[in-house]
């Protein structure tokens, strides 16, 4: 019994036993802190860099959450088949979405990821705000030269005016021109279209006066406007913008795409519409490129990631611009035939024979 209390009482005054942590167990605790706190950083930390993966592809003439992505009325329609298709490009990186280091890492290992300087695709003190709103500024424009386009190659008339939108502080013209003025004529030549500014205005000497008459508050205003040296060209300081009257009603619902580049694919869409018997021939096809009121098809970026996106999206045939060719050596998924293109007749032109069966000797990249 005495030697049961001992036991006792050394239990009490010292407290049970406690195991402590090995050195090994020490060591792998740190280690799993470190990379903890490692990882944490690694998704903080921004990179200066935009990487730019494939985005979804869109057919025209399908819908976008529930509604369809294109309408007409007001004018004769036919029915359409097979595919034309937009391509997007997901980007992350410049103020809205910066790129951590782990998202730059993972990259690195992506076959379809493209990493570039952020510079290349965003100007510095731009925000997430401006960039937002130039991109959909850009795909409501592209949208309506689209419109255009397509409504005036399948034989519809689109009345134009072109109206003075800005002027400058410094503008050579001085006060002359105001902005909401129509611009009626130039030297004694008729301005109906954006092209026939540029086309009349390149026969300018800079500096020399130019006989302009525009309508102000619907009367007619007969003008000698002085015009100023740039870059070897003669201007007015002013900026212009084009005003349409649409034969017909043409509604686009495009989601949240933003930028200038579906806009080939949206005047090829609706054209079909427009026009007699299907397009495509029931072939599928994608592309991209901006376009202009005169039908010239335009360059884009990620056309490596439009490549692979379309293909993934079970495109047979893709349209892409000339100037942009170069960007497709070597990325050509299989599979998929990649056909340039610098204009909107060539476009109709080589889909048309696609969809006749001929596709040899088509120009391709």
């Amino acid at each position: 019994m005495g030697g049961t209390a001992v036991a006792e009482d050394d239990a009490q005054q010292h407290g049970p036993r406690r195991a402590g942590l090995r050195p090994r167990n020490v060591v792998l605790l740190a280690v799993g802190i470190v990379i903890v706190i490692a990882v944490a950083l690694l998704n903080v930390i921004h990179v200066p860099v935009a990487i730019l993966r494939p985005g979804p592809v869109q057919n025209i003439f399908g819908e976008i959450n529930g509604k369809p992505v294109l309408q007409i009325s007001g004018a004769k329609t036919y029915p359409t088949s097979g595919t034309l298709d937009f391509t997007t490009v997901s980007m992350a990186g410049g103020p809205q979405y910066p790129v951590s280091v782990m998202e730059w890492i993972g990259a690195k290992f992506d076959h379809d990821a493209e990493i570039d300087p952020a510079s290349m695709w965003f100007q510095s003190g731009v925000s997430g705000k401006q960039v937002q709103q130039q991109n959909t500024s850009e795909m409501t424009d592209a949208q309506q030269t689209a419109k255009v386009v397509a409504l005036r190659a399948s034989g519809l008339k689109v009345p134009e005016v072109i109206k003075v939108a800005m002027v400058a502080d410094n503008a050579a013209s001085g006060k002359l021109l105001k902005v909401g003025d129509v611009i009626v004529s130039i030297n004694k030549t008729a301005i109906d279209r954006l092209d026939t500014v540029a086309q009349v205005m390149g026969k300018v000497k800079p500096g020399a006066k130019v006989a302009m008459v525009v309508s102000r508050n619907g009367e007619d205003v007969r003008l000698s406007v002085p015009t100023a040296d740039n870059s070897g060209r003669a201007v007015f300081g002013i900026g212009i913008t084009p005003s349409y009257t649409f034969p017909a009603k043409v509604n686009l619902n495009v989601g949240d795409v933003g930028g200038p580049s579906a806009g080939t694919m949206l005047s090829l869409a609706i054209y079909d519409k427009l026009t007699p018997g299907s397009l495509t021939g029931g072939k599928k096809f994608a592309g991209t490129g901006t376009i202009s009121e005169d039908g010239v098809v335009g360059p884009i970026g990620g056309l490596r990631q439009k490549l692979a996106g379309a293909r993934s999206a079970g495109a047979q045939y893709f349209l892409a611009p000339a100037s942009d060719c170069s960007q497709a050596k070597g990325h050509v998924p299989a599979g998929l035939t990649v056909i340039k293109i610098s204009s909107f007749g060539q476009a109709v032109s080589v889909v048309k024979k696609v969809a006749a069966g001929q596709t040899t000797g088509l120009p391709g990249c």
